[in-house]
C-alpha cells in the first residue's frame, strides 16, 4: 500500500511542475521510482487441482479446467471464439492476450468431449437468435465494418455465450456478449471451500498451478514461456521458486547425497 502512495505522490508532483508550472527541474530526472513488491503465487498441488475440480460442474468445471490444462488467463478464457478451438490439432489459439499478443497452447484432451457439447450448446443459442433476427457478436479492429456478414459467422461466436442477450452501451446495439468472468470469480471461491484448500486461491491460482507443474515435470522453461505469453522469461522465472523442491527448485546437497 506505501508504495502506491508514494507512486501516487511523486506522480502528482511531476505533474504540478510539468503540465502547471512547466519547469522542469534537473533533480526530477534522477527520482527513482517505487518499486512493486515481488510476491510468489500462490499455487495447488496437483491433488488440491484435482479437489478443486471435483467440486465443480457445468460449464464452470470446463473453464476451470482450460484454466489449470491449458495455462489460460481467466479473460482469454472467456473470450475464445469458435475458431480458436481446433480439435484436429489438440490446439487452443489466444488472440489478442495481454500484450495484444497471439500465441498457441494445448487443448487437454480431457476437456474435449465437455468442450464439443458446450459448442453444440452455443451453436443452438445462436441459431435461436438468427431466427430472431440477432445473431451479431462483437468483433475486434472493427472488422464488423470490413466484412458486414462476419458478426453473424458461427466461428466468431463466442463458446461461453451470456445466457442473454445486451445492449452495448458504447454503440447502442442488442448483441450477444460472453458470459461474465464473475460467475466463474464465484464458482471458484465456492469450490476452495468445499474441497478445503486453505490457500486464497482464485482462478488465475490455476494458471500459476499450471506454469508450476509443467516445470516440476521437467519442461524447459522457454516452452512454458511460450505458453503463458509471457514476454519475458525472467517473469516466468518466479515459478521456480515456488517449485516442490525447496528453495529456488533446488534440491540439498544433503539430500542429494542420501
Amino acid at each position: 500500500m506505501l508504495h502506491l502512495i508514494l507512486e501516487t505522490a511523486l506522480s502528482a508532483l511531476l505533474f504540478l511542475y510539468r503540465e502547471v508550472l512547466e519547469q522542469e527541474l534537473p533533480w526530477m530526472e534522477d527520482i527513482q521510482r517505487a518499486k512493486r513488491p515481488q510476491r510468489l503465487p500462490v499455487v495447488l498441488t496437483r491433488k488440491e487441482v484435482a479437489a478443486l475440480l471435483d467440486q465443480m460442474t457445468g460449464i464452470a468445471w470446463l473453464m476451470a479446467a482450460l484454466l489449470y490444462g491449458a495455462g489460460l488467463r481467466l479473460m482469454e478464457c472467456v473470450r475464445l471464439r469458435v475458431q480458436d478451438i481446433d480439435f484436429e490439432r489438440r490446439e487452443i489459439v489466444v488472440r489478442q492476450g495481454k500484450g495484444a499478443k497471439d500465441r498457441r497452447t494445448m487443448l487437454p484432451a480431457m476437456t474435449a468431449d465437455a468442450l464439443r457439447a458446450q459448442l453444440v450448446e452455443a451453436r443452438r443459442i445462436h441459431q435461436r437468435d438468427l431466427a430472431a433476427g440477432m445473431g451479431a457478436v462483437w468483433l475486434p479492429d472493427a472488422l464488423d465494418r470490413k466484412y458486414r456478414q462476419a458478426a453473424r459467422a458461427w466461428i466468431w461466436q463466442y463458446v461461453f455465450p451470456a445466457s442473454t442477450r445486451s445492449v452495448d452501451p458504447r454503440t447502442g446495439v442488442e448483441r450477444r456478449h460472453h458470459v461474465d468472468e464473475s460467475s466463474l470469480q464465484r464458482a471458484v471461491k465456492i469450490a476452495v471451500r468445499r474441497a478445503g484448500i486453505d490457500k486464497p486461491a482464485t482462478p488465475h491460482t490455476l494458471r500459476h498451478s499450471f506454469a508450476t507443474h509443467l516445470l516440476e515435470a521437467g519442461y524447459d522453461i522457454r516452452t512454458v514461456q511460450e505458453l503463458l505469453g509471457h514476454k519475458d522469461v525472467s517473469t516466468t522465472q518466479i515459478y521456480t521458486h515456488v517449485l516442490g523442491r525447496g528453495g529456488n527448485g533446488v534440491l540439498s546437497p544433503l539430500d542429494r547425497s542420501s
